[in-house]
């Protein structure tokens, strides 16, 4: 028995405003946070396994979370090796540098040691931190390149959204300035 015209087009439909609510819903859980949002409180687990709680940081230091697509790739790559060359300015600042990425934890500890790098990678191979930020790249299992400095009331100080690694270094340095003057 075919089904008539009426109830195809009844129930097609249907399907299309459930999956316009579906993804409207996942697009709102997902949104990336703003200036002066209280940063969604993640944790996960580094290049070692040990875990990293973001809740530990708050009130005792300056935390700039920043998302990358994929370990040693160009852009990512210069990113990494900025902030490892600014290491010792931002120690001086309270500032812990985590990235997060995809990629696992064995894929971390070779971007680390190839690139000398002295900071945090969380493996998020589920992707739960970068959904928690609204970072996951439409259709990947991929991150885009997103930092949020995060002041030490755990409120989100700034934040940069752009495919450029070279703006990301260069407004968290000038983020990290702002910070200390104030």
């Amino acid at each position: 028995m075919k089904p008539s015209k009426p109830l195809f087009k009844t129930v097609g439909a249907f399907l299309l405003i459930a999956g316009i609510a579906a993804a409207a819903m996942a697009a709102e859980s997902s949104k990336t946070p703003s200036v002066g949002d209280k940063a969604p409180v993640i944790q996960g687990k580094d290049q070692d396994g040990k875990t990293f709680k973001l809740a530990d940081q708050i009130g005792k230091k300056v935390v700039l979370l920043y998302f990358y697509p994929k370990d040693d790739t160009k852009g990512c790559t210069a990113q990494a090796c900025g902030l490892r060359d600014r290491m010792s300015e931002l120690n001086k600042e309270n500032v812990e540098v985590v990235g997060v990425s995809f990629d696992n934890a064995e894929s971390h500890q070779k971007f680390i040691a190839k690139h000398h790098l002295n900071f945090t990678l969380l493996a998020d191979t589920d992707g739960k931190i970068a959904d928690a930020y609204g970072v996951r790249m439409a259709g990947k299992n991929m991150a885009r390149r997103a930092s949020f400095l995060i002041g030490l009331d755990g409120k989100i100080v700034h934040v940069t959204d752009t495919p450029s690694a070279e703006k990301h270094l260069a407004e968290m340095k000038e983020a990290v300035e702002k910070i200390k003057k104030s």
